[in-house]
């Protein structure tokens, strides 16, 4: 699978496939690391994975969906405030510079 090939743990990618009068559903899971590459900037290689399973779907004359679910314990974004009083991510800590 495409999958496999973009994210770094390759061995925790798993699929599992459902079928109802709905369509196709291919609920996809991945390691917690790897959501940002399978996700995208702004989305976008999510979109492009369902545009290709929604291709592949129509050639076989049914509708393909995708999800991507969200691993347990995930990453959680740590926050900090800044000596201003705002509250930033840690990773995008303030250089104070404008």
């Amino acid at each position: 699978m495409i999958v496999k090939a973009i994210v770094d743990n390759p061995d925790k990618v798993k699929t599992e496939r459902k079928v109802d009068e709905m369509g196709v559903l291919i609920e996809l899971t991945v390691d917690g690391e790897d959501m940002g590459k399978i996700i995208g900037k702004e989305g976008k290689t999510a979109k492009s994975i369902r545009t290709l399973l929604r291709v592949l779907g129509a050639r076989e004359r049914a509708r393909v969906n995708l999800k991507i679910v969200e691993p347990e314990g995930g990453r959680t974004v740590r926050y900090d405030n800044d000596d201003e009083g705002e509250v930033k991510p840690l990773e995008e800590k303030s250089t104070g510079v404008i």
